[in-house]
């Protein structure tokens, strides 16, 4: 209803900026069966890498669908957002990219570390694992956690059952100190 309303206003019309907005909301709006054709669309609007930050986020979004349909092409377009948000010292949006590149199943360069430093949680655990821990962490139950993810309470339990081991964990109660959370619900 939202896109009908700015298409009716001719918002695209106003800037090239306006008609990229508009572009990359198409993108996100669209349909699975358009919408890969859509986000191309949007990268392509006269003047977009003008706008940097947004056409990373823009990335970033595409890249994520991609992997979550299992297609082609989500590393590079997630590697391509990553690079940005990294250069704009936009440090949650590039962790954010390292999440879904995880998932995705690429191997990212870990930080350089002193000898002595044990390795971060989130580079021990993949994107979606690290998604489902830190929910996990806050108290949600594998069937909340699974509305949110879109997955099934039973997947949710086999990534927990992976999770434990690799954090020497033996608890969902442990889960939250190993995250550095503050205690679940």
């Amino acid at each position: 209803a939202h896109l009908a309303a700015v298409r009716r206003a001719r918002s695209a019309e106003i800037s090239g900026r306006h008609a990229f907005l508009v572009a990359a909301a198409t993108a996100v709006a669209a349909e699975d069966e358009d919408a890969d054709d859509a986000y191309r669309a949007a990268y392509e609007v006269p003047g977009a890498e003008r706008w940097a930050f947004d056409l990373a986020r823009l990335r970033l979004a595409h890249g994520s669908w991609l992997r979550r349909r299992h297609r082609p092409g989500a590393r590079e377009v997630l590697r391509t957002a990553h690079h940005v948000f990294r250069r704009l010292e936009a440090a949650p949006w590039a962790a954010q990219c390292e999440e879904e590149l995880r998932a995705a199943g690429d191997a990212l360069v870990p930080p350089q570390r002193g000898p002595s430093e044990a390795p971060s949680v989130p580079s021990l655990l993949t994107g979606q694992e690290l998604r489902i821990a830190r929910l996990a962490a806050t108290g949600l139950t594998n069937k909340e956690i699974g509305q949110r993810l879109r997955l099934s309470p039973r997947t949710v339990a086999a990534h927990l059952y992976k999770i434990f081991p690799k954090l020497g964990i033996t608890s969902r109660a442990a889960l939250a100190h190993a995250l550095g959370h503050p205690a679940a619900r």
